[in-house]
């Protein structure tokens, strides 16, 4: 008897092994090896983004500050990427323009269905910066027709703002430029050496991948203005797009820049526990501080914009933080 049971024991454990209960092996994924916190994973974007050195920020507040739990970012092709990442439950948190999160609510665009985000908070806001080769001699986004142009990772808030420039400006993306899908560090490349004329990005002041761009390149690029573009942008897609401006100071340049600016958002999946994500949006503006030692950008998080995510709902547990 005593070794049937054993045998039925084996069993069962084999089956499980085989992918009987995936809920079962998502917790035993979210335990940290060796000391008892539960995992949470940060979907944040290109190594050389915001994204990315914010997310890795956040991760070691997490850990230092938030008992029980072990975070760590995760490097993607961030904002349609992370959406889908927070959904699948691959992802606990993640980075995420303001526009593609508004498509995941809405279920266009990218997404075919409405998705069960919430919002934890509104950060900073993303400038869009177009950079091109001056030999190029492009003055405006109608100007890439005929160019060799990055449009940004696959599924990236970068493709998706990218691609709406060119399409406000009566290009067709797939037919009037020579469109390449790259992240950020193979742009910065592809610029250096000669195999692209200009790039689009989304990303925070500084970027850094921009600022090396710069560095290395110093005269032989340049940015794109975009007010010109921004009515167009506005018109077809909402107030989501505001304008802004690259000062001079950032990376630089002879001048300042007019650009677009769209607000990022800290987003989870709906059924995160509502006490976790009061602790985290908490966390935020308690480590707000050791924050902006990690990056610049986080001076711009506000207790007074941070639940400004609209058409993304708050998290219950962020709305319980905000009182």
């Amino acid at each position: 008897m005593r070794r049937l049971t054993v045998l039925l024991a084996a069993g069962i454990l084999a089956l499980s092994a085989c992918g009987g209960d995936r809920s079962a092996e998502q917790t035993a994924d979210r335990t940290a090896a060796g000391d008892g916190g539960k995992r949470l994973s940060i979907a944040t974007g290109n190594t050389t983004g915001v994204y990315y050195v914010l997310g890795g920020g956040l991760a070691d507040q997490i850990n230092k500050n938030l008992p029980g739990y072990q975070a760590t970012a995760e490097a993607t092709g961030a904002s349609v990427e992370n959406i889908q990442r927070v959904v699948r439950g691959d992802s606990d948190i993640a980075f995420t323009l303001a526009d593609s999160a508004a498509d995941a609510i809405a279920g266009k665009g990218a997404f075919t269905s409405p998705q069960p985000i919430r919002a934890i908070a509104r950060l900073y806001d993303n400038s869009t910066q177009v950079v091109a080769t001056t030999e190029a001699n492009v003055k405006s986004i109608a100007d890439l027709k005929g160019k060799r142009v990055s449009t940004g990772s696959p599924n990236s808030g970068t493709e998706v703002i990218a691609l709406r420039l060119l399409e406000a400006a009566g290009l067709d993306p797939d037919k009037d430029v020579t469109r390449q899908s790259l992240g950020l560090p193979e742009s910065v490349q592809g610029m250096k050496d000669g195999s692209l004329d200009a790039l689009i990005w989304s990303g925070g002041l500084p970027t850094p991948g921009i600022t090396d761009l710069f560095t290395s390149m110093k005269e032989k690029v340049a940015f794109v203005p975009l007010d010109a573009s921004l009515p167009k942008m506005q018109a077809g897609h909402g107030q989501v797009y505001a304008q802004g401006t690259i000062g001079k100071d950032v990376y630089s340049t002879p001048a300042d820049v007019p650009t677009i600016v769209v607000p990022n958002l800290l987003v989870v999946n709906s059924a995160m526990d509502a006490a976790l994500a009061e602790s985290l949006t908490k966390l935020l503006f308690d480590r707000k501080a050791d924050l902006e030692k990690v990056h610049p950008s986080a001076k711009s998080i506000t207790r007074e914009k941070a639940p400004t995510t609209d058409p993304v709902p708050l998290h219950d547990g962020a709305k319980k933080y905000y009182g």
